[in-house]
């Protein structure tokens, strides 16, 4: 009786369930995945964002299906503050970054029809993707030339039925913002098919590497359609206040007709409440704050799993250009499936493997960079230990 949209099992993976076990018998957990800012003991202006929630205004509904100007516009500001000027009036407001996939499923997909998605990424896309009908497949990045896309493989994938190509940038978890050469190419290839573009581009402010001079969706010229995703989760690490957004980029013509469509779409759902709306500019204005505690921790974390794990020919934590997430490589046996087992089992300590994230090589596991430093540098070290010395668990 149930929609063949949910999955056939729900049933827990070995990991979950060796996770649940432990629990229940009261014992410590080291979480080395933990990726809520809220939770992490990273400071935020508590006392601020508190009192961006009492404006009068929220006694009122005045519903507008982009989503109020002023947030609207304190949203083209905080971009344009990290030197991509956008058009409020190109922008939408959702409840959530996920919401704003399904209405971009909606608008450019009908069921059935497919977009291709990065591989490795994270492992929402295909669950998104069968909630609004759509199939999913996978190009690959590949980890010997930086994750660049694999782009013989993209376009073998590319079928009569798909839409849209979506991108991460930087991806999560590999760390690694999209190549400016691989942005010309998929520019061109995405016009010369009628494809829509699809830029993910929610960790873009959180750049570790000085060196890296990354390319936002929302500087390009292009002759396809873009889409560019963001929100508050990550840019001002106010997961719980629940607002997303999507800039509408390319040719004037195209994008006036995806904003008349999206906006029938919009006005459908209706989704932001007032007080996140009327709250959103100041929020905004406090983002920087967040960023920089949070890029603190991140680079502080970062480092000290270098140092634990220096010296250890068998682990190697992989470089990091942006993002929250710390990809590390081992030896293939154990595999991180494995390893991860091991590690909740033995020592109470949760990590990633990399197959949560479709990683070819079984040596993968990842790891939050938002977890606290002593526990971190603990939980770094039981990975060494497992890793290095395999027969001792």
């Amino acid at each position: 009786m149930f929609s063949r949209r949910t999955p056939r099992s729900l049933a827990p993976n070995r990991l979950s369930e060796a996770l649940a076990r432990r629990r229940r018998q009261g014992l410590p957990i080291l979480d080395l995945t933990r990726s809520n800012p809220t939770q992490c003991g990273i400071e935020l202006p508590s006392e601020a964002i508190l009192a961006a929630l009492g404006d009068p205004r929220v006694l009122s509904y005045e519903p507008e299906p982009k989503g109020w100007l002023g947030a609207r516009e304190a949203v083209a500001a905080h971009h344009a503050a990290q030197g991509a000027p956008v058009d409020p009036d190109r922008l939408f407001l959702a409840a959530s970054t996920s919401e704003a996939y399904s209405w971009t499923f909606k608008l450019l997909c009908d069921p059935g029809d497919e977009v291709l998605v990065p591989c490795p990424s994270y492992p929402l896309f295909e669950c998104l993707g069968a909630l609004d009908g759509v199939a999913v497949r996978h190009y690959p990045l590949l980890p010997e030339l930086d994750w660049a896309i694999g782009r013989d493989e993209l376009e073998a994938q590319i079928t009569p039925r798909t839409r849209a190509i979506l991108l991460v940038n930087p991806n999560n978890p590999t760390g690694s913002f999209v190549h400016h050469e691989d942005w010309l190419y998929l520019t061109d290839l995405a016009a010369r098919r009628r494809l829509a573009i699809v830029s993910d581009e929610v960790f873009f402010d959180y750049r570790l590497d000085r060196s890296v001079r990354p390319v936002s969706a929302l500087c390009l010229d292009s002759e396809a359609l873009v889409l560019t995703l963001s929100g508050l989760s990550k840019i001002a690490a106010l997961p719980q206040m629940k607002l997303g957004w999507m800039h509408l980029g390319g040719p004037s013509a195209l994008v006036a007709e995806a904003a008349e469509r999206m906006e029938w779409i919009a006005d459908a759902y209706l989704p932001v409440s007032a007080p996140v709306l009327f709250a959103a500019p100041r929020w905004l204005s406090l983002a920087s704050q967040a960023r920089e505690a949070v890029i603190e921790r991140c680079r502080a974390v970062q480092a000290t799993f270098d140092e634990a794990c220096a010296g250890a020919s068998v682990v190697r934590p992989r470089r990091v250009e942006g993002g929250w997430s710390l990809l590390m490589e081992g030896p293939r046996s154990p595999t991180g499936a494995d390893l991860a087992l091991q590690l909740i089992e033995k020592d109470g300590v949760l990590i990633q493997p990399g197959h949560y994230y479709d990683f070819a090589n079984e040596g993968f596991v990842v790891a939050s960079l938002l977890t606290p430093p002593l526990e971190a540098c603990a939980g770094a070290t039981a990975l060494r230990r497992c890793w290095t010395n395999p027969s001792d668990f």
